[in-house]
């Protein structure tokens, strides 16, 4: 048994559930993940947060763990430890607070569970371990299969009464955009998004050399020239931009951290990102913001949920 505490992590996505032990120095033991039954009914979606939790507690250091900390998907709910991921329809306003305590391994030692946003887990996993660990203000955003971000104000993650603070996806950007599923318009997920950027190279005649239409096959496209490829991580990138600076307008920020798998694109995202920050961030006080790569890649969300415990 581990000679210090340590912390149970689930993280909770529209693609994917992982789970982990997290020591104090923010290392990972036993990391797993399963697919998310996304378009399942909400039932199939708990059970395989359940078997993540069964193979955790089936670890020789599940006795040292001392909490156990959820990131999900949004929006959250931290009074009533509900989430209603807009990405998982099966879930609305579910108790997932509730479900993970009640889990035998967990009720059994009474463990607190704490709950956020995938955003502000990833925020409080940067600001911890990784990017933004010596920033007093940042926005650390999440671009992947969704948009999700945290806030980091005077020294400390910031998730506001509700846990929502920064969720930055789901801010207009096109006033006459595209409905969103979140049920407004012109949503900044709907244009910066994994799935935006592949369903938009789609839209214009990109095709895949193989059978792979997915955001990591148009950046590699991009990356090598292709004209649609490029215009749709453009698109998304302007989309960003537009979000940060009026984020970094409303709370005066001195550093943002953009990770997920559309940052994994690279220059091919960092660059037309960096590009439209120069058009929309004008202000004297936002000019030359600190865009920084995320550090802890698919593990922030884990390490965060850990932060959360801390």
């Amino acid at each position: 048994m581990p000679s210090t505490p340590l912390f149970a992590a689930v993280d909770v996505g529209g693609t994917k559930i992982a789970g982990a032990l997290v020591d104090g120095d923010g290392r990972l033991r036993h990391r797993l993940q399963v697919p998310t039954p996304a378009t399942e009914p909400g039932a199939a979606v708990l059970a395989v947060v359940h078997e993540v939790l069964d193979r955790l507690a089936g670890t020789p250091d599940w006795a040292a763990v001392t909490a156990v900390g959820i990131g999900s998907a949004g929006p959250v709910d931290l009074a009533d430890g509900t989430v209603s991921p807009v990405n998982i329809p099966g879930w609305r306003g579910f108790p997932l607070v509730a479900r993970v305590a009640a889990h035998p391994a967990v009720a059994a030692r009474a463990l607190p569970v704490r709950l956020a946003g995938d955003g502000v887990a990833m925020a409080a996993a940067e600001h911890w371990q990784g990017a933004a660990r010596d920033a007093a203000d940042a926005l650390c955003l999440v671009v992947s299969t969704g948009v999700g971000a945290g806030l980091v104000l005077d020294g400390a993650v910031r998730p506001g009464p509700s846990g929502n603070a920064g969720h930055l996806g789901h801010i207009s950007v096109d006033l006459d955009g595209e409905p969103c599923p979140c049920g407004s318009r012109g949503c900044l997920e709907g244009l910066a998004s994994g799935t935006a950027i592949a369903r938009r190279a789609l839209a214009e005649g990109w095709r895949p050399d193989g059978g792979d239409r997915s955001a990591r096959a148009v950046a590699a496209s991009a990356a090598a020239g292709d004209r649609v490829a490029l215009a749709s991580f453009d698109r998304a990138a302007q989309a960003l931009a537009a979000g940060i600076a009026a984020t970094a307008a409303l709370v005066d920020l001195d550093r943002v951290v953009v990770g997920g798998g559309v940052a994994s694109a690279g220059d091919v995202l960092f660059v037309p990102l960096a590009r439209h920050l120069d058009r929309y961030a004008t202000l004297p006080y936002l000019r030359g913001l600190d865009v920084r790569r995320a550090e802890l890649g698919t593990d922030a969300g884990l390490i965060g949920a850990a932060a959360l415990c801390r």
